[in-house]
């Protein structure tokens, strides 16, 4: 971010849209997240929502209410890494203390039962990155990676990268790898693709004309492989 009123490409310029959520790391002590959330706000910076990164293990998210109490009352959008190196009940608290609207990874939820009917019967969408997983050795092998387990299940899960330049892999290439080492299909594609349209923060006509583009393209498929 170069200033508080920083240009952004338009949709026009190159056909995509973007939303800008400003991530801080949970190893730092807290007040520097909501002292510098604190500047951000007051310097009227173009962001749409905070997360909440980096090394899960001690830094459970009872330690960052402030911050997200801070973020939801000026209107912020709120997701949080949890679950993914930090136990099911990281995941939890991330819902019930932060109040979260998204959760990043979430891959230890299969750990705990009445929490997968939780997220199931909340629709709580799960940003999952499988290169990222096996890099971080959240999963030894992706031949081992819980994405169609997660499916199985009902979850609201969607496929994502992970700093890609780190951890190996753009978008395509961890759908590329799901498709040849996990085995998922056309039909759980087009599912992944239309959980990760509806936990987006688009409105509802971007949202509906991405579904049908979804629509367009499992229709044209072979049965699935």
């Amino acid at each position: 971010m170069s200033g508080p009123h920083s240009i952004r490409a338009r949709p026009t310029d190159y056909g995509i849209s973007t939303k800008l959520i400003i991530s801080f790391l949970r190893d730092r002590p807290p007040v520097e997240a909501v002292d510098l959330l604190t500047q951000l706000l007051e310097k009227d910076a173009r962001f749409d929502g905070i997360g909440l990164d980096s090394a899960e293990i001690g830094y459970p998210p009872a330690l960052f209410v402030d911050l997200y109490d801070l973020a939801r009352a000026n209107g912020l959008h709120i997701v949080a890494h949890a679950g993914e190196e930090g136990p099911p009940q990281y995941v939890t608290d991330a819902l019930d203390l932060l109040h979260v609207e998204r959760i990043d990874h979430g891959n230890r939820s299969l750990e705990d039962e009445a929490l997968i009917a939780r997220l199931v019967a909340e629709r709580i969408p799960l940003t999952v990155c499988p290169l990222s997983n096996v890099r971080l050795r959240v999963v030894d092998d992706l031949e081992w990676h819980p994405i169609r387990r997660m499916l199985a299940h009902g979850l609201n899960v969607s496929v994502h990268s992970d700093d890609p330049a780190y951890f190996g892999g753009y978008i395509d290439d961890n759908i590329d790898a799901i498709i040849e080492r996990c085995g998922v299909t056309s039909d759980e594609l087009a599912r992944l693709a239309r959980n990760s349209i509806d936990s987006s923060f688009l409105d509802a006509e971007g949202k509906a004309r991405l579904r049908l583009e979804v629509d367009v393209w499992s229709a044209a498929q072979s049965p699935s492989r």
